[in-house]
Protein backbone atom coordinates (compact mmCIF):
# COMPACT_ATOMS: atom_id res chain seq x y z
CA UNK A 1 0.00 0.00 0.00
CA UNK A 2 1.19 3.58 -1.12
CA UNK A 3 1.14 5.56 2.40
CA UNK A 4 0.85 8.79 0.58
CA UNK A 5 -2.13 7.58 -0.84
CA UNK A 6 -3.24 6.50 2.42
CA UNK A 7 -2.74 9.58 4.11
CA UNK A 8 -4.04 11.73 1.91
CA UNK A 9 -7.34 9.51 1.43
CA UNK A 10 -7.72 10.25 4.81
CA UNK A 11 -6.35 13.40 5.20
CA UNK A 12 -9.74 14.20 2.90
CA UNK A 13 -12.46 12.46 4.44
CA UNK A 14 -11.28 14.36 8.16
CA UNK A 15 -14.25 16.68 8.33
CA UNK A 16 -16.80 14.59 7.33
CA UNK A 17 -15.63 10.86 8.40
CA UNK A 18 -17.87 10.72 11.40
CA UNK A 19 -20.72 10.64 10.21
CA UNK A 20 -20.04 7.44 7.77
CA UNK A 21 -17.93 5.79 10.34
CA UNK A 22 -20.56 3.28 11.79
CA UNK A 23 -18.13 0.46 12.39
CA UNK A 24 -15.30 2.39 13.38
CA UNK A 25 -17.47 3.91 16.34
CA UNK A 26 -18.94 0.36 16.79
CA UNK A 27 -15.59 -1.30 17.45
CA UNK A 28 -14.47 2.03 19.04
CA UNK A 29 -17.10 1.43 21.87
CA UNK A 30 -16.14 -1.95 22.41
CA UNK A 31 -12.65 -1.17 22.33
CA UNK A 32 -13.33 1.32 24.97
CA UNK A 33 -15.06 -1.55 27.31
CA UNK A 34 -11.98 -3.72 27.27
CA UNK A 35 -10.05 -1.17 29.37
CA UNK A 36 -11.21 -2.15 32.91
CA UNK A 37 -10.03 -6.03 31.97
CA UNK A 38 -6.47 -4.65 32.15
CA UNK A 39 -5.02 -3.56 35.99
CA UNK A 40 -2.23 -1.43 35.11
CA UNK A 41 -1.73 2.57 35.31
CA UNK A 42 0.09 3.60 32.84
CA UNK A 43 1.81 7.37 32.83
CA UNK A 44 2.41 7.61 28.95
CA UNK A 45 -0.32 6.42 26.54
CA UNK A 46 -0.24 6.28 23.00
CA UNK A 47 -3.34 6.58 20.58
CA UNK A 48 -1.89 5.13 17.45
CA UNK A 49 -3.98 5.51 14.57
CA UNK A 50 -6.15 8.20 16.62
CA UNK A 51 -8.71 9.28 13.78
CA UNK A 52 -10.79 11.97 15.09
CA UNK A 53 -9.85 11.43 18.79
CA UNK A 54 -12.91 8.79 19.93
CA UNK A 55 -10.52 6.56 21.55
CA UNK A 56 -8.17 9.58 22.66
CA UNK A 57 -10.81 11.01 24.82
CA UNK A 58 -11.75 7.58 26.33
CA UNK A 59 -8.32 7.08 27.51
CA UNK A 60 -7.61 10.54 28.89
CA UNK A 61 -11.11 10.07 31.03
CA UNK A 62 -10.27 6.52 32.14
CA UNK A 63 -6.47 7.67 33.06
CA UNK A 64 -6.86 11.04 34.14
CA UNK A 65 -3.32 11.12 35.45
CA UNK A 66 -1.52 9.65 31.96
CA UNK A 67 -0.30 12.14 29.63
CA UNK A 68 -1.94 11.05 25.87
CA UNK A 69 0.02 10.92 23.21
CA UNK A 70 -2.33 11.04 19.73
CA UNK A 71 -0.43 9.94 16.68
CA UNK A 72 -2.32 9.18 12.81
CA UNK A 73 -0.85 9.05 8.98
CA UNK A 74 -3.39 12.15 8.41
CA UNK A 75 -2.62 15.60 9.54
CA UNK A 76 -6.60 16.05 9.45
CA UNK A 77 -7.47 13.37 11.79
CA UNK A 78 -4.76 14.86 13.93
CA UNK A 79 -6.30 18.38 14.37
CA UNK A 80 -9.98 17.15 14.93
CA UNK A 81 -8.60 14.72 17.72
CA UNK A 82 -6.75 17.95 18.53
CA UNK A 83 -10.33 19.92 18.89
CA UNK A 84 -11.98 16.61 20.52
CA UNK A 85 -9.18 16.79 23.79
CA UNK A 86 -9.38 20.78 24.19
CA UNK A 87 -7.68 21.67 27.44
CA UNK A 88 -11.18 23.24 28.78
CA UNK A 89 -12.33 20.04 29.06
CA UNK A 90 -10.66 19.28 31.93
CA UNK A 91 -8.82 20.59 35.33
CA UNK A 92 -5.92 21.57 33.33
CA UNK A 93 -4.05 22.38 36.09
CA UNK A 94 -4.27 19.04 37.30
CA UNK A 95 -3.32 16.94 34.01
CA UNK A 96 -0.12 16.14 32.40
CA UNK A 97 0.31 18.21 28.94
CA UNK A 98 -1.19 15.59 25.73
CA UNK A 99 0.57 15.69 22.35
CA UNK A 100 -0.67 15.14 18.72
CA UNK A 101 2.03 13.89 15.73
CA UNK A 102 1.45 13.15 12.27
CA UNK A 103 3.62 9.64 11.59
CA UNK A 104 4.00 6.15 10.50
CA UNK A 105 3.02 3.14 12.65
CA UNK A 106 5.93 1.40 11.16
CA UNK A 107 8.24 3.88 11.79
CA UNK A 108 7.33 5.51 14.98
CA UNK A 109 9.24 8.60 16.06
CA UNK A 110 9.50 7.60 19.53
CA UNK A 111 12.61 7.03 21.44
CA UNK A 112 12.99 3.25 23.29
CA UNK A 113 10.70 2.36 26.40
CA UNK A 114 8.61 5.31 25.47
CA UNK A 115 4.76 4.33 26.33
CA UNK A 116 3.36 1.93 29.21
CA UNK A 117 0.46 1.50 26.70
CA UNK A 118 0.12 1.34 23.38
CA UNK A 119 -4.03 1.23 22.19
CA UNK A 120 -5.07 1.29 18.52
CA UNK A 121 -8.03 0.80 16.84
CA UNK A 122 -8.68 -0.25 12.80
CA UNK A 123 -4.92 1.01 11.59
CA UNK A 124 -3.08 -1.94 11.42
CA UNK A 125 -4.97 -2.93 8.18
CA UNK A 126 -3.30 -0.21 6.53
CA UNK A 127 0.00 -1.32 7.65
CA UNK A 128 2.73 -3.24 5.28
CA UNK A 129 4.78 -5.07 7.37
CA UNK A 130 3.01 -6.56 10.85
CA UNK A 131 6.12 -8.12 11.80
CA UNK A 132 8.12 -4.86 11.48
CA UNK A 133 5.19 -3.31 13.10
CA UNK A 134 5.09 -5.17 15.90
CA UNK A 135 8.51 -5.03 16.43
CA UNK A 136 8.62 -1.24 16.39
CA UNK A 137 5.65 -1.07 19.27
CA UNK A 138 7.56 -3.88 21.39
CA UNK A 139 10.60 -1.02 20.85
CA UNK A 140 8.61 1.81 22.36
CA UNK A 141 6.86 0.23 25.15
CA UNK A 142 8.24 -0.05 28.43
CA UNK A 143 9.26 -2.96 30.03
CA UNK A 144 5.64 -4.62 31.19
CA UNK A 145 3.69 -2.44 28.67
CA UNK A 146 1.12 -3.66 27.20
CA UNK A 147 -0.23 -3.08 23.30
CA UNK A 148 -4.02 -3.81 22.93
CA UNK A 149 -5.95 -3.30 19.35
CA UNK A 150 -7.96 -4.17 16.56
CA UNK A 151 -7.86 -4.56 13.08
CA UNK A 152 -9.32 -6.44 10.31
CA UNK A 153 -9.85 -9.98 9.07
CA UNK A 154 -10.27 -11.56 5.57
CA UNK A 155 -13.64 -12.10 5.46
CA UNK A 156 -14.39 -7.72 6.11
CA UNK A 157 -16.84 -6.57 3.24
CA UNK A 158 -17.30 -10.63 1.90
CA UNK A 159 -20.44 -9.38 0.10
CA UNK A 160 -18.94 -6.36 -2.02
CA UNK A 161 -16.10 -8.86 -2.72
CA UNK A 162 -18.37 -11.26 -4.13
CA UNK A 163 -20.30 -8.57 -5.60
CA UNK A 164 -17.26 -7.66 -7.91
CA UNK A 165 -15.59 -10.48 -8.58
CA UNK A 166 -19.47 -11.48 -10.31
CA UNK A 167 -18.71 -8.63 -12.31
CA UNK A 168 -14.51 -8.35 -13.38
CA UNK A 169 -11.72 -10.10 -12.38
CA UNK A 170 -10.00 -6.56 -10.97
CA UNK A 171 -9.14 -6.46 -7.24
CA UNK A 172 -11.59 -3.93 -5.89
CA UNK A 173 -12.00 -4.84 -2.19
CA UNK A 174 -9.05 -4.12 0.44
CA UNK A 175 -7.52 -7.37 1.24
CA UNK A 176 -6.86 -8.36 5.35
CA UNK A 177 -4.29 -10.26 6.84
CA UNK A 178 -6.06 -13.41 8.63
CA UNK A 179 -6.05 -13.88 12.68
CA UNK A 180 -3.54 -16.55 12.61
CA UNK A 181 -0.84 -14.52 10.90
CA UNK A 182 -1.50 -11.27 13.21
CA UNK A 183 -0.54 -13.62 16.31
CA UNK A 184 2.88 -14.60 14.07
CA UNK A 185 3.08 -11.37 13.41
CA UNK A 186 3.47 -10.30 17.11
CA UNK A 187 5.84 -13.29 17.62
CA UNK A 188 8.06 -12.35 15.27
CA UNK A 189 7.94 -8.95 16.99
CA UNK A 190 9.03 -9.96 20.11
CA UNK A 191 5.13 -9.41 21.80
CA UNK A 192 5.16 -11.36 25.24
CA UNK A 193 1.57 -13.63 25.70
CA UNK A 194 0.27 -12.71 22.34
CA UNK A 195 -3.84 -13.10 22.09
CA UNK A 196 -5.55 -12.54 19.31
CA UNK A 197 -9.85 -13.15 19.32
CA UNK A 198 -12.58 -12.32 16.39
CA UNK A 199 -15.90 -11.60 16.17
CA UNK A 200 -17.73 -10.86 13.23
CA UNK A 201 -20.04 -7.70 13.08
CA UNK A 202 -22.81 -6.80 10.51
CA UNK A 203 -24.11 -3.57 9.06
CA UNK A 204 -26.91 -3.47 7.32
CA UNK A 205 -27.92 -0.94 4.10
CA UNK A 206 -31.10 -0.54 2.51
CA UNK A 207 -28.75 -0.10 -1.04
CA UNK A 208 -25.32 -1.34 -1.68
CA UNK A 209 -24.53 1.80 -3.04
CA UNK A 210 -24.82 3.31 -0.09
CA UNK A 211 -22.57 1.08 1.44
CA UNK A 212 -19.72 2.28 -1.09
CA UNK A 213 -20.36 5.55 -0.56
CA UNK A 214 -19.34 5.40 3.11
CA UNK A 215 -16.64 3.47 2.34
CA UNK A 216 -15.20 6.39 0.29
CA UNK A 217 -16.18 8.95 2.82
CA UNK A 218 -14.39 7.56 5.45
CA UNK A 219 -11.10 7.37 3.51
CA UNK A 220 -11.58 3.63 3.27
CA UNK A 221 -11.96 2.95 -0.48
CA UNK A 222 -9.76 0.48 -2.16
CA UNK A 223 -5.49 0.61 -1.92
CA UNK A 224 -4.53 -2.25 -3.26
CA UNK A 225 -1.76 -1.92 -5.70
CA UNK A 226 -3.56 -4.30 -8.35
CA UNK A 227 -6.47 -2.03 -8.20
CA UNK A 228 -7.72 -1.06 -11.64
CA UNK A 229 -7.20 2.92 -12.05
CA UNK A 230 -9.65 3.90 -14.20
CA UNK A 231 -13.05 5.26 -13.49
CA UNK A 232 -16.19 3.14 -12.43
CA UNK A 233 -19.06 3.45 -15.92
CA UNK A 234 -21.99 3.18 -14.02
CA UNK A 235 -23.36 0.07 -16.06
CA UNK A 236 -20.32 -1.30 -14.07
CA UNK A 237 -21.28 -0.15 -11.15
CA UNK A 238 -25.16 -0.98 -11.93
CA UNK A 239 -23.78 -4.84 -12.08
CA UNK A 240 -22.05 -5.07 -9.16
CA UNK A 241 -25.27 -3.28 -7.08
CA UNK A 242 -27.63 -5.98 -8.78
CA UNK A 243 -25.05 -8.75 -7.89
CA UNK A 244 -25.12 -7.55 -4.43
CA UNK A 245 -28.57 -8.44 -3.77
CA UNK A 246 -28.17 -12.01 -3.57
CA UNK A 247 -27.30 -11.26 0.09
CA UNK A 248 -30.57 -9.56 0.51
CA UNK A 249 -31.81 -10.74 4.04
CA UNK A 250 -34.92 -11.50 5.28
CA UNK A 251 -36.11 -7.95 6.69
CA UNK A 252 -34.88 -6.38 3.33
CA UNK A 253 -31.53 -4.87 4.66
CA UNK A 254 -28.52 -5.79 2.69
CA UNK A 255 -25.43 -6.92 4.96
CA UNK A 256 -21.69 -5.67 5.12
CA UNK A 257 -20.06 -7.95 7.16
CA UNK A 258 -16.81 -7.01 8.84
CA UNK A 259 -14.48 -9.84 10.72
CA UNK A 260 -13.00 -7.63 13.84
CA UNK A 261 -9.58 -8.90 15.00
CA UNK A 262 -9.13 -8.41 18.68
CA UNK A 263 -5.74 -8.74 20.12
CA UNK A 264 -3.51 -7.78 23.31
CA UNK A 265 0.17 -8.31 24.02
CA UNK A 266 3.07 -7.52 27.05
CA UNK A 267 5.99 -5.71 26.15
CA UNK A 268 8.61 -8.95 25.68
CA UNK A 269 12.36 -9.07 26.82
CA UNK A 270 14.45 -9.59 24.08
CA UNK A 271 15.32 -13.02 22.78
CA UNK A 272 18.75 -14.38 24.68
CA UNK A 273 21.06 -15.79 22.05
CA UNK A 274 22.16 -19.23 22.54
CA UNK A 275 25.78 -20.18 23.23
CA UNK A 276 26.23 -21.54 19.52
CA UNK A 277 24.83 -17.79 18.45
CA UNK A 278 27.06 -15.73 20.47
CA UNK A 279 29.94 -14.32 18.87
CA UNK A 280 33.62 -15.12 19.66
CA UNK A 281 36.89 -13.39 18.99
CA UNK A 282 40.39 -14.78 18.99
CA UNK A 283 44.21 -13.15 18.14
CA UNK A 284 45.24 -14.79 14.63
CA UNK A 285 48.58 -15.76 16.19
CA UNK A 286 46.97 -17.70 18.87
CA UNK A 287 45.94 -20.92 16.26
CA UNK A 288 48.17 -23.33 15.76
CA UNK A 289 49.28 -25.30 13.16
CA UNK A 290 47.61 -29.08 12.72
CA UNK A 291 50.01 -31.70 13.29
CA UNK A 292 47.87 -34.91 12.65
Amino acid sequence: MNKMAIASAFDQAAPHYDEAALLQHEVGSRFIEQLPLFKIEPKRVLDLGCGTGQISLALANYYPKASITALDLAEGMVKLTRERIKPSSFNIWSRPKHQFLVGDAESLPFADNSFDLIASSLTFQWCRDLPQLFGELQRVLTPGGLLLFTTLGPDTLKELRASWQAVDSSVHVNSFADMHDVGDAMLSGRLGDPVVDMEQITITYEKAITLMRDLKAIGAHNMNPERSRGLTSPKKLSAVTAAYEQFRMADGMLPATYEVIYGHAWRGEPRKAHASEQDFAFDISDIKPFSG
